[in-house]
C-alpha cells in the first residue's frame, strides 16, 4: 500500500534566550541538543525534550559566529568575533579549551567526519586545519583574497571547500593541500557552502540573492536559483540529498526539491533576517535561527523515507541547468512564491519498481566506468592547463630577453 501523502512543513517549537540576533545552529547525533550562538556572545544548547532546561555557555568575549556539534555529540565547537575557537563538552558545567584560531574574526567551525579535526575560516582570509583532541594547528589555506565566510569538509574528509567575500568557492584537496578549482560564477560575497551528502555536489549562497549547485568532479554548474529577493545567508541538504533548505535576509525559509529543480514551500516565521539553517541528522526537523533572536524548530513532513535508512538515499542532484560563460544558459522556470500554507504540491509516492539484479549491476558498473572516465577527464584538463601556464610563461621569458636585447 503507498504511503500517506505527505504534509507541509510545520513549526514545531520556538526557543527564547539570546538577547541579540541568533547567528547559527546545529543539531546533536541524538536529536537530544541543539546548539545556538549569538552576536550576545552566548553559546545555548537547548533540550529537545519539552521542560527541560536549557544551558547557556558563557566564555567568548565577542558575538559567537559559528557552531558545530562533533560527530559523536560529545564536543561543541563553536567561533567567534573575538579570534578564538572553544571546544565545549556540552552538559551542565559547560567546560571549555580555548586557542586563539586565528588573527581576525572566525567565521565557520566544522568537524570532520571523523571527528578527528577541525577546519576553521575566519577574516584573516585563511582556512586553517586543527587536530581535534590537541587543538594542535596542522595547515593554512590561504589563497582567498578576502574574508572567508565558511569552510566544510566533504562527507569522506578528502576535500575542503570554501565561500568567501573574493566572490569566489575553492575547492581544496586535503592530502596535496592544494586549491583543486575555483568556481567563480557569483556576483557578490558568497556567505556559505556545504557538501552534498554524496560528495559529489556543493551548493553555495550568495550576497546576490542566488543559490548555485556545482558538480565536484567536472566542476560544471549544476543549478542555478534566484528566488530570494535578498541575500541568502545559510543553507542546509536534507542527508537524503534530494532537498535543500535556504535562509535568507528577505525573511524567508525557501525548501528547493533538487530531483526536480523547483521551490516546494516557502516558510515565513521569522521577523526580519531568516540568518541561519539546519537539517537534523536525520532530516526530520530542521532548526532556523534570525535577528529577532529566535531559534525555531521545524517539523520537515516532507519526505517518506524511512529516516533510519536516510543516509542510503543521497543522490545527487538533476541536471537542470548548464553553464556557458559566468552565466548559465537557462535558470528554472519555478513556480510562483506562495506561502506555506497554500503549497503541497509532492505527489503520492507510488509502489517501488522491482529492477532485475542483473541489470543493476550492470546499470553499476556503467556508473563506476563514467566515474572513472570524468576523472581522467579532470586530470587530464589539470596537466593541460599546466602544460599552457608553463608555455605562457616562456613566451613572458622569451618577450622579456627580446626587450634586453633590443638596442
Amino acid at each position: 500500500m503507498a504511503s500517506p501523502c505527505p504534509e507541509d512543513p510545520s513549526l514545531e517549537r520556538h526557543f527564547k534566550g539570546h538577547r541579540d540576533a541568533v547567528t547559527c545552529v546545529d543539531f546533536s547525533l541524538n536529536m537530544k541538543h541543539l546548539a545556538s550562538g549569538s552576536m550576545d556572545s552566548c553559546l545555548m544548547v537547548w533540550h529537545m525534550k519539552p521542560q527541560s532546561r536549557a544551558y547557556r555557555f558563557a566564555g567568548h568575549k565577542d558575538a559567537v559566529t559559528c557552531v558545530n556539534f562533533s560527530p559523536s555529540g560529545h564536543l561543541l565547537a563553536s567561533g567567534s568575533r573575538d579570534k578564538t575557537v572553544r571546544i565545549w563538552v556540552p552538559n551542565v558545567k559547560g567546560e571549555s579549551t580555548v586557542f586563539r584560531a586565528h588573527t581576525a574574526t572566525v567565521r565557520s567551525v566544522h568537524f570532520c567526519s571523523d571527528g578527528q579535526s577541525l577546519v576553521t575560516a575566519s577574516d584573516d582570509k585563511t582556512i586553517k586545519v586543527w587536530s581535534t583532541h590537541r587543538q594542535k594547528f596542522l595547515f593554512s589555506l590561504s589563497q582567498h583574497i578576502n574574508w572567508v565566510r565558511c569552510a566544510r569538509f566533504s562527507p569522506d574528509g578528502r576535500l575542503i571547500v570554501s565561500a568567501s567575500d573574493d566572490r569566489t568557492v575553492k575547492l581544496w584537496d586535503q592530502t596535496s593541500r592544494e586549491c583543486v578549482h575555483s568556481y567563480c560564477e557569483h556576483g557578490g560575497f558568497v556567505t556559505y557552502v556545504d557538501f552534498h551528502p554524496s560528495g559529489t555536489c556543493i551548493a553555495a549562497a550568495g550576497m546576490d540573492n542566488t543559490v548555485k549547485v556545482w558538480d565536484v568532479r567536472t566542476h560544471r554548474l549544476l543549478q542555478h536559483y534566484q528566488l530570494h529577493s535578498a541575500a541568502v545567508n545559510a543553507l542546509s541538504f536534507h542527508p537524503s540529498g534530494n532537498y535543500l533548505v535556504t535562509a535568507s535576509s528577505d525573511s524567508t525559509l525557501k525548501i528547493l526539491d533538487l530531483m526536480e529543480g523547483r521551490l516546494l514551500y516557502t516558510l515565513h516565521g521569522h521577523q526580519g533576517a531568516a540568518t541561519t539553517v539546519a537539517f537534523s541528522r536525520t532530516g526530520e526537523y530542521f532548526a532556523s535561527g534570525g535577528s529577532d533572536e529566535q531559534v525555531m524548530v521545524w517539523r520537515s513532513n516532507f519526505d517518506v523515507v524511512d529516516y533510519g535508512e536516510v543516509t542510503k538515499v543521497q543522490r545527487p542532484p538533476a541536471m537542470l541547468a548548464s553553464s556557458s560563460g559566468n552565466q548559465p544558459e537557462v535558470d528554472f522556470p519555478v513556480p510562483a512564491d506562495r506561502d506555506r500554507s497554500q503549497e503541497s504540491v509532492r505527489s503520492r509516492p507510488q509502489e517501488p519498481v522491482s529492477v532485475p539484479q542483473t541489470l543493476t549491476s550492470t546499470l553499476e558498473h556503467i556508473v563506476g566506468q563514467l566515474d572513472v572516465l570524468t576523472q581522467t577527464v579532470s586530470i587530464l584538463e589539470q596537466r593541460l592547463t599546466l602544460t599552457e601556464d608553463k608555455l605562457k610563461q616562456c613566451l613572458e621569458n622569451q618577450q622579456l630577453i627580446m626587450q634586453r636585447t633590443t638596442p
